[in-house]
């Protein structure tokens, strides 16, 4: 009954084939608001799925299992 899940690179590309018959501005008005409703379900999917990426790039786990926000500051040498 529910829908695969899209992968981020297919949401990517079908928002770019969308923005491309926009920019086009051959669509029927009808479409073009149809095409423009998708992609902007398409754009908050793929901005949620960054945002969980980053979350998880950002937080890393020390030895002990505690998180800890990541400090670009500090390179591979700050335990030395």
């Amino acid at each position: 009954m529910g829908k695969e899940p899209i992968r981020f690179e297919e949401a990517m590309q079908q928002l770019e084939e969308i923005v491309q018959k926009l920019e086009t501005g051959d669509v029927p008005l009808e479409d073009a608001i149809t095409l423009y409703k998708q992609g902007m379900e398409l754009s908050g999917y793929c901005h949620g799925k960054l945002q969980d990426a980053e979350k998880q790039l950002i937080t890393i786990i020390d030895e002990d299992g505690k998180s800890s926000p990541f400090d670009p500051t500090k390179g591979e040498d700050s335990h030395a």
